[in-house]
């Protein structure tokens, strides 16, 4: 079910004194940012690892455990730096032996790690004041988010929101069924590098794609 816009800048009203005018003209203005970032935003590039396991997988269940994400120049498309840091999940802390296969992350890295607010927090800290654009490899890493910060009581960052959906992307411009991550480097012949399932791996193996296909998209 989609929010409403009233609803989504709803945690935002005990911050305006203006009429209610001016309030609504504030949220409409914040609105057209949502769903239009600016020229020359920044791109977020984001890959989240996460709770699994062999069966019962869905993001409700599951807690981020990594973030990975590499910020790109608007109109180079190079990268600029990078971002990691683990999570410790507090509704299933314990990893599954799949879990722990298919990631490579280890029980003493979540155990040692942050919680979901505090890492949270050092993430946005290092993305910065914006413009942004979020991009990742498919809708997972938004719904995950949107679970997480949900489970937290954090309201989500508007930047978030106005997500690049490459994966949906690629598969369009190219006219092929929809792919992995794996499939897409294949494509383009661009080898794989670091470990396949590792957030801060991941991010950086979709932001060479994003260098690719981002001028192809007019993005």
């Amino acid at each position: 079910m989609k929010i409403k816009l009233a609803e989504r800048f709803h945690n935002d009203r005990p911050a305006y004194t203006k009429s209610k005018t001016g309030y609504i003209k504030d949220v409409l203005e914040r609105a057209k940012l949502w769903r239009f970032p600016p020229e020359g935003s920044d791109y977020i590039i984001v890959d989240l690892e996460a709770t699994c396991w062999e069966t019962g997988q869905h993001t409700n269940r599951m807690e981020i455990i990594e973030i990975g994400a590499v910020r790109i120049d608007s109109k180079t498309k190079e990268p600029l730096d990078d971002f990691s840091i683990f999570v410790h999940p507090t509704e299933e802390p314990t990893l599954s032996d799949f879990c722990k296969k298919l990631t490579s992350i280890t029980q003493p890295d979540i155990d040692n790690a942050l919680l979901f607010p505090d890492a949270f927090e050092k993430f946005l800290e290092w993305v910065g004041d914006g413009p942004h654009r979020f991009c990742s490899w498919g809708a997972y890493d938004l719904k995950q988010f949107r679970v997480d910060c949900d489970r937290n009581n954090i309201p989500m960052p508007d930047w978030l929101e106005p997500h690049v959906n490459l994966r949906r992307m690629f598969s369009a411009k190219r006219e092929i069924p929809s792919t992995t991550m794996i499939q897409a480097l294949e494509i383009l012949n661009i080898p794989l590098s670091g470990q396949h399932h590792r957030g801060i791996d991941d991010a950086r193996n979709i932001a060479k794609i994003a260098k690719i296909i981002l001028p192809y998209l007019g993005l």
